[in-house]
């Protein structure tokens, strides 16, 4: 009866041992693309281009 214990006991022992997985753990790639600006003042072209209109329709007045 304890052989049968023991070979029980063995063969519970030995699934637990293999039951994971055998195969190494992949992580998925991850890319980060990072948008470049062409300038660092393209948020000021607008402005600057409504002051130079400004600074013609006044120039043109006199």
């Amino acid at each position: 009866m304890k052989k049968i214990a023991l070979a029980a006991a063995m063969s519970v022992a030995a699934s637990a041992a293999f039951a994971g997985n055998v195969e190494p753990v992949v992580a998925p790639v991850v890319e980060v693309v990072e948008e470049t600006s062409s300038s660092s003042s393209s948020g000021a072209l607008l402005p600057i281009l409504a002051l130079l209109i400004v600074g013609a329709a006044v120039a043109a007045a006199d």
